[in-house]
């Protein structure tokens, strides 16, 4: 909101986004603040990356979800006074995008946090161009200044450059932005995992002059600024999240623009189509440290969170009954991969104790998701039990189906597929802005894995320190499966990561997998001896005594051909005393697939059953017989 004679502004408040690539250090300077403001008490627990609170983020070092936090400064530059910093911790992967975007709906400024060897990676891009088109101020962090690679000047100058690249790319669409304000950016130079921070350039590899985080909390208040609001201006606060309280049950989490919101306070609810319906708020919570706590009363600027309306969603206002005026909704990018999601289909569904079979259940859990994943949608298909679930990335569609399956659900998920577009008659698919950083050993193998999946190189550098940057455009369905193949071509030593980049003409067809699968030919169990036999046909991702049924996918033949197997198969027992036992030492171990390289595996006939217990790959048609039929009339057509 501009500031203008009737505006007022919240000194004692800042609301700030802390925005990066993957693995740059959000969560870990976010700890570091909350300890040196001593948010926790000095006897409780407290362990790394508090932020992360879920199961998977955990597991994958990674955020999903937007969360916010409060800190309460009152060092030097607070003047003698208490001020209360927001600060919202956003995804790094663009996969997550709709929670960035709804992130920066809440604050004033954004923190830009940039590793001090790797520089600004794609979605790094990504983040910043979304916070320029906000027109919010950027703070730029170098992180990890002490990493022994660490190249902090060049980092810097990168950095300046990207700004000044997204500042002229924006400036076409919108001509009232302040070109000098964006490059004036205060830099700070911080070792997160220190809890350290200087606005004094350290030498590469060492650590920041000053021992705490003083310099940026101070950074943080002299060039975000205060929330401003229209004194006589009625009641405006957004829907930004939703959470879920097991006494209270769904939170809201609010952002008030405009006057007071008071707990017990009757106000009006502007919903998605336009209806407007008085409301109670029936508990208002206020963050502290990482626990909400029961308020009377908040003002503008803050970020609250009200219980009482069951059915409230993001992007949503609540309003003043007398005089409502809303806010508009929050807009998020378009889905670029859509996947098949439906209930087990397959002789061994309902074999878990407990687990969730049926189509309402399945239907229920989605429908629950889209309510709090804004960038998330889900679409009727012929089938009454299956649905077309499209969102931003692979990886966002990967993380809904384990979440389910850690929920007890059993689903047949399809192949990832692009969502197309028609343009003047021509079918058009999403593209990515792909960057590769490699060993320059590699630069062939990687060149020739993305010239396979009709990548285009833009750009390449070599930084003299024995790695290549690479930049491809690609299109998005390129990608699906590439990230296995390309951590098996690099050794597991190259770094990839891509932001979307709107939509080009169809490139044609892609070849995702040179070599066919080994289909179980019937059900039962399977057998080593089956097995010995098999091996030099290929790799298997089963191990003796599991159970298989007709049509399920036992390995990945060594031939480009699908190839029907017996993996069951018995040895036949004589009274005959054999020379030499048979020797099971030289039967190579399975291949364990995880639920991501499954999806990549499967081919378009292909699917992937997700259970509880299991995951296993299958034909979508098991009959043997079927599968032919329907070979030949796809061939015909």
């Amino acid at each position: 909101m501009p500031v203008t004679s009737t505006t007022a502004q919240r000194a004692d408040l800042r609301n700030v986004a802390i925005v990066a690539h993957v693995d740059h250090g959000k969560t870990t300077i976010v700890d570091a603040m909350l300890q040196q403001t001593h948010a926790f008490s000095a006897h409780g627990e407290v362990e790394e990356r508090v932020m992360d609170s879920g199961d998977l983020e955990r597991e994958k070092g990674i955020t999903i979800l937007a969360k916010n936090t409060t800190v309460f400064y009152d060092g030097p530059s607070a003047n003698g006074e208490t001020i209360t910093i927001n600060v919202i911790d956003t995804p790094g992967h663009a996969d997550f995008g709709g929670e960035v975007e709804r992130g920066l709906s809440m604050v004033d400024g954004v923190v830009l946090l940039v590793d001090a060897s790797e520089g600004p990676l794609p979605q790094t891009r990504f983040v910043l161009r979304k916070a320029l088109e906000a027109k919010l101020p950027v703070i730029l962090v170098v992180n990890k200044v002490d990493r022994p690679d660490a190249r902090i000047e060049e980092v810097v100058g990168e950095s300046m450059d990207l700004l000044l690249g997204l500042a002229s790319d924006i400036s076409e669409d919108e001509p009232d932005l302040d070109l000098d304000a964006v490059l004036d950016v205060p830099v700070v130079y911080a070792a997160g995992r220190d809890g350290r921070a200087s606005l004094a350039q350290p030498e590469n590899g060492g650590l920041p002059d000053n021992e705490d985080l003083e310099p940026l909390f101070a950074t943080i208040i002299k060039h975000v600024p205060a929330p401003s609001y229209d004194p006589e201006g009625v009641l405006q606060a957004h829907v930004t999240n939703l959470d879920a309280s097991p006494f209270l049950g769904r939170l809201a989490l609010l952002r008030i623009f405009n006057g007071t919101l008071k707990k017990g306070q009757t106000v009006a609810w502007a919903r998605a189509n336009g209806e407007l319906k008085n409301v109670r708020i029936s508990e208002l919570l206020t963050t502290k440290g990482l626990d909400r706590v029961p308020a009377e009363s908040a003002g503008p600027g803050e970020i609250v969170a009200v219980a009482g309306i069951e059915d409230i969603t993001i992007g949503e206002t609540l309003t003043d009954p007398e005089n409502p005026q809303p806010l508009p909704l929050i807009t998020v990018d378009d889905p670029a991969i859509s996947m098949t999601i439906g209930i087990n289909t397959s002789p061994l569904a309902g074999r878990v104790k407990g687990a969730k079979v049926t189509a309402r259940q399945v239907k229920d859990r989605l429908d629950k998701e889209l309510v709090g994943n804004v960038s998330l949608k889900v679409l009727p298909t012929q089938r009454p039990d299956a649905w077309e679930v499209q969102g931003r990335g692979e990886l966002a569609l990967a993380i809904l189906v384990e979440q389910m399956r850690r929920e007890g659900f059993e689903l047949t998920a399809g192949k990832p597929q692009v969502v197309t577009k028609t343009v003047d008659g021509k079918v058009h698919e999403p593209y990515e802005h792909m960057t590769i950083d490699v060993p320059d050993e590699f630069l062939g193998a990687v060149t020739q894995l993305m010239a396979g999946r009709k990548g285009r190189m833009e750009a390449m550098a070599n930084h003299g320190t024995g790695w290549v940057r690479m930049e491809f455009k690609v299109p998005s369905r390129g990608l699906i499966g590439f990230r296995t193949k390309f951590l098996t071509e690099t050794r597991g030593a190259g770094i990839a990561s891509s932001y979307a980049d709107g939509y080009e003409p169809w490139a044609g067809d892609i070849e995702y997998r040179t070599n066919g699968s080994m289909i179980a030919d019937r059900a039962g169990v399977v057998t080593p001896f089956a097995m010995i036999n098999l091996q030099e046909r290929g790799s298997f991702f089963v191990e003796p005594t599991s159970e298989v049924y007709e049509g399920m996918i036992v390995g990945e033949n060594s031939r480009a051909d699908d190839m029907d197997v017996n993996i069951t198969k018995e040895k036949k027992l004589t009274n005959m005393r054999a020379a030499s036992s048979d020797t099971f030492e030289n039967l190579t171990p399975p291949r364990k697939l995880t639920l991501e390289e499954s999806l990549e595996f499967a081919r378009e006939d292909e699917c992937v059953e997700v259970t509880p217990e299991a995951i296993r790959i299958r034909k979508v048609v098991l009959d043997a017989n079927e599968r032919l039929k329907a070979n030949r009339a796809r061939a015909r057509a």
